[in-house]
């Protein structure tokens, strides 16, 4: 049976990477807001980006469903920033009886912030179009991330 992972971590911690790296050994399709959000809009949204985010994952949400439906494994590229969110999406897919799993992408600051540094540089470079992230956004990712409880997550890779 078809199932959907979830990545959860803070911006730029990994979740890409990880998401392709185990994309063919789970014959998965990756979905990820970000993908959505920059071809759409580049770097800045202005004041309707949560309004867009929001618009894209409910699609997402649905699209996943009739994947999973269809046979085909899904990997959600995805922040699931809080606790709350994460329970949204558990409950979610399980009223729909679909196998999810969340796995969280640890790292510690000090690496955080070096690959962000890269990021942007390469961002500023034209050699990448991931999102550049300021210090605002590295602010709220800070504050708003909350680390997940042990009971909330299915796996948890240390990077």
């Amino acid at each position: 049976m078809s199932k959907v992972i979830m990545t959860c971590g803070k911006i730029c911690c990994g979740k890409t990477t990880y998401a392709k790296k185990i994309r063919n050994d789970l014959n998965a399709v990756i979905l990820s807001i970000d993908e959505f959000m920059l071809a759409l809009f580049g770097q800045y949204a202005g004041e309707k980006h949560d309004e867009y985010v929001n618009a894209i994952e409910r699609i997402l949400l649905e699209k996943s469903v009739e994947i999973v439906r269809s046979g085909t494994n899904v990997i959600l590229d995805w922040g699931l920033w809080t606790r709350k969110k994460r329970c949204f999406m558990r409950e979610f897919y399980n009223s729909a009886g679909i196998e999810c799993e969340i796995r969280y992408i640890e790292i510690a600051d000090d690496k955080w912030k070096q690959r962000i540094d890269s990021r942007n540089a390469l961002v500023t470079a034209g050699k990448t179009d991931d999102y550049y992230i300021d210090e605002a956004l590295m602010s709220k990712a800070e504050t708003l991330f909350e680390i997940p409880d042990e009971d909330e997550v299915d796996m948890c890779i240390k990077v």
